[in-house]
């Protein structure tokens, strides 16, 4: 059984893959379908964007598809940047960039104010148009400085208490026990479980 990650991320692809292992599926993605177009992010939710995407690449391609949305919720900032993680500091702008916003923001704002989750939505379609979703969040608090060179995004910000580390200080094994992707994919694997009994 063929499974086909609405992505062209080579790290995503690697993470799905070691996931699965344990499953009869081959994991691919869109890499090895050039002619499926980029689906637009639009929707108001992480799983308005995961299901457009996982619907439109199971339709395009005639196979299971598994796609996620995932970003930064700050409480004091009333959810914010939440599905506009990537681009909070306009579009085309980097990490780097997006990092430096959320600072300004939340300059002076003390520890205990600065409360967030990491979110993560994985949506799992079929051909015949099925969608199920799986969620899984991380909770933290917003350092006042960047800390650590491992991970992307917002991981140099993202204090563990329970840690003591932010996500970009974390090996990456332990980060990937305890991420958002990390609980949202072993929700979609239950769901993948269930699905390939059906196909069998």
């Amino acid at each position: 059984m063929k499974i086909v990650l609405a992505s062209r991320n080579q790290g995503k692809l690697k993470e799905l893959k070691a996931l699965l292992a344990s499953l009869p599926v081959e994991v691919v993605s869109l890499q090895d379908y050039p002619q499926v177009p980029e689906v637009a992010e639009d929707g108001a939710t992480f799983a308005e964007n995961a299901v457009k995407k996982a619907r439109a690449v199971a339709a395009a391609t005639g196979l299971l598809a598994l796609a996620d949305d995932s970003g930064l919720e700050v409480d004091y900032l009333n959810g914010a940047p939440g599905v506009y993680s990537a681009r909070f500091a306009g579009e085309g702008r980097d990490d780097r960039a997006n990092n430096e916003k959320l600072l300004r923001l939340l300059a002076g704002v003390p520890p205990e104010k600065r409360t967030a989750r990491f979110r993560c939505v994985v949506a799992v379609a079929t051909p015949g148009g099925e969608v199920y979703t799986a969620e899984g969040a991380c909770a933290g608090v917003i350092a006042a400085e960047p800390r650590g060179n491992r991970g992307f995004g917002y991981d140099p910000l993202f204090f563990v208490p329970q840690l003591g580390k932010t996500f970009a200080e974390l090996d990456p094994e332990i980060k990937n026990t305890i991420s958002h992707r990390a609980r949202a994919l072993a929700g979609a694997r239950e769901i993948l479980t269930r699905l390939l009994k059906n196909y069998s």
